[in-house]
């Protein structure tokens, strides 16, 4: 029997069906489930295979998988407030730091960055039966996670999956697997996700990803070294490696990524006088076995006196090939049996001076965790936080082209943002070239109260994520001061500003909190019916008299599809309300929050009827309402 300190196992007799079940699943462990629980059906098919009739398929199933998937696609009520104080340079911005429990701010986004985001990077928790799992129990309807939101500035707490959990797996797929639905509608078309992870959960992973992204969109998965060598005692190997899941939201024609140093140093191993401004060179073989016949690829060459006939084919045409062999760009080796090896140079800088690009390496050497620590250390002092990811390693990931693409825009979304360090890397990668916009989302998890976190002030760790990203702005800004010639002189500060802020928006309930109703088991249906009347009557009067402003704004457009840039103009030709133009860039809308809308006001639509127009139901009486429907049809909302 196994050992335990339970004092009551001292005094009680041996559990006979714990060793026999102990037994029976070291002799046939396929008879179990992950969880270890018996499967009874496995069972019965041993003993009498006839009596389980079921069509077999292949499938990857758990406990709760049903429900994690009806959770992905069930709607938000919540909303997006912005927080000025915590934001930085904002207007020189569209980057944002998301405080909020990451699959209802998922769904938040889709609204307005479905199909928009190029790249998603996540580090999500390891299943390593101490690591938090999130519960999921924030929809509006249920009052732990917002009434700690609201009443602490201290964070709150998220559950733990322990190993002795029965359901240790299902609990962190059911997690992920709700994500990771949300993750593929807010991919643009030539978008990918990567997803680092260990060996507890990679297989299980990999299946996930399967079943929501496509087999055949497996791009690929890194074994990444990110110790330098061994560490505690281990009874088995000692694990010195993670992985790194790619896949793409349509099947890809290419990928390329910034060379690692170990591909540079191949180039470095041979040079050529011709061409020194371009770095060394490799060479790759100008015959081929495995392309399609071709007749025009089917040709001879002379070189010293020789003739050359491919074994096949030629890759490229022959006008291209003659033309390398002129400009000094093909090698020429005779072997011992007469035949020719004939290879072109590939340098390593194109001819403007541009470092190449690569097919990714599957192996990759570094760089090391112990790097991340030390750059958060640097930036916001010693033991904040245990083990980033080092921005070398991002850096490398986030400058992949997709599809010959070279795209130095678009949004990087990491939702399990941590210290931020996407963010720090998207901030690197633009000091370089480029105009990426990061979206970091992070839970307000309260950190420990003994932890230097907690001492240092960071009583959360999105505190921690949204300081990290400050202070490497703060780097970055004096640094470019510092160039010489000071790039903030004369008219040049808004440009040397673009990009170097981001704004803080933090999840909330919706300013439409109409679901909090419970029904009076004491009372008739009549009269529970009236309470209900009576609550939304209460509630929407509040709204019109009470709401912030700016708070409902952001509610609406963002669940108009607008994106979280939006700006705000006031219309000043409309003399009985106030309205504003809204737009992100992509799309606009005249919007009026004012608890009446008057008849002047309506009658403008009349006139301009191409315009779109938004505004709150309650500042309409029949007439108005049935009027502005009657003259701009689908481009009216009343919210």
């Amino acid at each position: 029997m196994e050992n335990t300190d339970n004092p009551l196992d001292k005094v009680q007799t041996p559990d006979l069906n714990k060793e026999r079940l102990e037994t029976l699943k070291k002799l046939f462990p396929d008879l179990f489930t992950n969880e270890g629980e018996l499967n009874i059906n496995e069972l019965k098919k041993v003993v009498d295979p006839q009596s389980v009739g079921e069509t077999e398929r292949y499938e990857f199933r758990w406990f709760g998988k049903s429900a994690a998937k009806r959770n992905a696609f069930s709607p938000s009520n919540a909303t997006l407030v912005y927080d000025e104080n915590r934001s930085v340079n904002p207007v020189e911005s569209e980057n944002l730091i998301i405080e909020g429990e990451n699959l209802e701010v998922l769904k938040l986004l889709t609204f307005s960055y479905r199909e928009k985001v190029k790249c998603i990077y996540i580090d999500p928790p390891y299943n390593t039966g101490k690591d938090f799992v999130y519960s999921d129990n924030y929809s509006q309807d249920r009052r732990p996670y917002w009434e700690q939101t609201e009443v602490t500035e201290e964070g709150l707490k998220i559950d733990t999956n322990a190993d002795t959990n029965g359901r240790h797996h299902s609990n962190w797929l059911n997690m992920l697997y709700s994500r990771i639905l949300l993750s593929r509608h807010l991919l643009r078309e030539d978008g990918i996700i990567l997803i680092s992870i260990d060996d507890n959960e990679v297989h299980h992973l990999r299946k996930i990803c399967d079943e929501v992204f496509g087999e055949e969109n497996f791009v690929g998965i890194f074994c990444w070294k990110n110790k330098y060598g061994a560490g505690a005692k281990t009874k088995g190997f000692i694990e010195v490696h993670e992985y790194i899941l790619c896949y793409s939201k349509e099947p890809l024609q290419n990928i390329e990524a910034k060379l690692t140093v170990e591909q540079i140093k191949e180039f470095d191993k041979k040079k050529d006088d011709k061409y020194p401004t371009r770095g060394g060179y490799i060479t790759q073989p100008l015959m081929t076995k495995s392309m399609d016949d071709r007749d025009n690829l089917k040709y001879t060459i002379e070189h010293d006196g020789d003739v050359i006939t491919p074994r096949k084919q030629w890759v490229w045409e022959k006008e291209r090939l003659l033309k390398a062999i002129e400009n000094g760009e093909v090698v020429f080796k005779k072997k011992k049996n007469g035949e020719y090896s004939v290879r072109n140079k590939v340098y390593l800088k194109d001819e403007n001076g541009n470092v190449r690009k690569g097919k990714p390496i599957t192996v990759l050497n570094g760089p090391f965790n112990q790097e991340g620590t030390k750059e958060v250390e640097e930036l916001i002092g010693d033991g904040i936080f245990s083990f980033p990811k080092p921005t070398a390693l991002l850096d490398y990931l986030l400058s992949f082209s997709v599809n010959e693409k070279e795209d130095e825009e678009g949004y990087y979304l990491d939702f399990y943002a941590g210290s931020g360090t996407v963010g720090h890397s998207i901030l690197n990668l633009n000091a370089e070239s480029g105009n990426r916009k990061f979206i970091l989302v992070q839970i307000p998890e309260a950190t420990d109260k003994k932890s230097s976190a907690y001492k240092a002030g960071y009583k959360k760790i999105s505190d921690i994520t949204i300081e990290r990203n400050k202070r490497v702005i703060e780097k970055i800004i004096e640094e470019k001061k510092n160039q010489q010639p000071d790039l903030f002189t004369n008219d040049n500060k808004e440009d040397s500003l673009k990009g170097l802020g981001f704004k803080v928006f933090k999840l909330v309930k919706s300013n439409f909190p109409r679901v909090e109703f419970a029904p009076d088991p004491e009372k008739t249906t009549k009269e529970n019916i009236e309470l209900l009347k009576k609550y939304i009557r209460d509630k929407e009067a509040q709204l019109v008299t009470a709401f912030n402003r700016e708070e409902l704004m952001t509610e609406i457009l963002l669940k108009n599809s607008f994106m979280l840039n939006y700006t705000l103009n006031k219309q000043e030709e409309f003399k009985k309300n106030e309205i504003f133009h809204a737009t992100d860039g992509e799309k606009e809308t005249l919007i009026c929050l004012d608890v009446s809308i008057g008849m002047e006001t309506v009658e403008h639509f009349k006139k301009y009827n191409e315009q779109k127009f938004i505004c709150l139901e309650r500042a309409l009486d029949t007439t108005k309402k049935w009027n502005l429907k009657h003259y701009l049809g689908d481009k009216f909302n009343a919210f």
